[in-house]
């Protein structure tokens, strides 16, 4: 009997040998206005597995404008963001906070947080009860990210080095945000939570080890145990070289990972993690989804030879941006699926 998506990335995520390897598919705007037929054609020959539910929140007064189209974008916290390209998203450049003494004027977002709690609850679990799919984001807590958009990179640093009471209490003021905000989440039929938070650089973490352990990890595990604790796997993403804190987000309780797997090395991370914890992608978005289909299938034969195990923990994800060649995505899912005929 052939397995409904949500059972077979359950039994991918719980190393119970799912019936192939699960699909997920990030697509940003750039890959739709540019490819849009080519985009269409990959949904329908590689249909992912995973799917979001509904936009429960209440409407932000604060947000204004779109964060995927040139110009600027105020979001839901006052972050103004500047984009100089259309499909992606831009960066900020004036911080919201530039005295970290006044971090009392820095106001969560919680008047978008659904006001009738019920009614959106249903209304989640309504959608969750009529897919076979499995349900995951909602929301994304990223406390690191959003004191960066709140400082500014450079403030955000400093800061961190300093470690004074009110960056403690500014970082502890959009912790508590997302821990109420994730609260709501696990009240739902949602399968699994997310987090994020970029951490590598192209060859390192952009904190020593020991810093991210002693300010972060604590938030991190708090977002585990929650989730866990409502029978929901938590899933979380970052970019760039994290090699150095694959255990920490074993022994924290991450089930999934996404990260850049080809900025480090596959060996190393397969001796540290292979097998403890779900290798959620990716495939280089930077030198092997521009390039050619055979770079991609080389890409993910390189993946299942370092981290695959018929058993699980590796999904067949990637993000379709800015230079991606569309036959090269095309490629790399038709390669996963070859992996299931084995």
């Amino acid at each position: 009997m052939t397995a409904t998506s949500r059972e077979n990335v359950y039994r991918c995520l719980k190393f119970e040998t799912p019936e192939r390897v699960p699909r997920d598919f990030w697509l940003l705007p750039w890959a739709t206005n540019h490819y849009p037929q080519q985009v269409e054609q990959i949904k329908q020959r590689f249909p992912s597995d995973f799917v979001q539910p509904p936009d429960v929140y209440r409407h932000s007064t604060v947000r204004k404008g779109d964060p995927y189209v040139f110009g600027t974008y105020l979001d839901e916290w006052g972050c103004k963001f500047t984009n100089i390209q259309a499909g992606v998203h831009g960066e900020v450049r004036q911080p919201l906070l530039t005295d970290l003494r006044e971090w009392q004027k820095v106001q969560p977002p919680y008047e978008t947080l659904p006001d009738d709690q019920q009614a959106a609850r249903d209304q989640v679990n309504q959608f969750c009860a009529s897919t076979d799919k499995f349900v995951y984001w909602g929301s994304c807590p990223r406390p690191w990210e959003r004191y960066q958009f709140i400082r500014g990179s450079v403030n955000a640093y400093m800061d961190i080095a300093r470690q004074n009471v009110d960056f403690k209490n500014l970082l502890r003021r959009i912790h508590e945000f997302y821990l109420k905000e994730l609260e709501f989440w696990c009240a739902t039929d949602v399968d699994a939570l997310t987090f994020m938070d970029d951490w590598g650089s192209q060859n390192r973490l952009l904190i020593s080890p020991r810093m991210w352990r002693q300010i972060f990890k604590p938030l991190y595990r708090e977002y585990c145990d929650l989730a866990h604790a409502h029978g929901k796997f938590i899933f979380m993403h970052s970019d760039g070289y994290i090699l150095d804190i694959y255990p920490d987000l074993i022994e924290i309780g991450v089930d999934a990972v996404n990260s850049q797997l080809f900025c480090m090395d596959m060996q190393q991370i397969a001796e540290c993690a292979k097998g403890k914890i779900t290798f959620w992608g990716e495939i280089d978005r930077q030198h092997v989804l521009p390039e050619t289909p055979e770079k991609g299938r080389e890409a993910v034969r390189q993946v299942v030879e370092h981290l695959y195990d018929p058993r699980g923990r590796v999904i067949a994800q990637l993000e379709f941006g800015p230079g991606g060649n569309p036959e090269t995505v095309m490629a790399v899912y038709a390669e996963w699926d070859k992996i299931a005929e084995r």
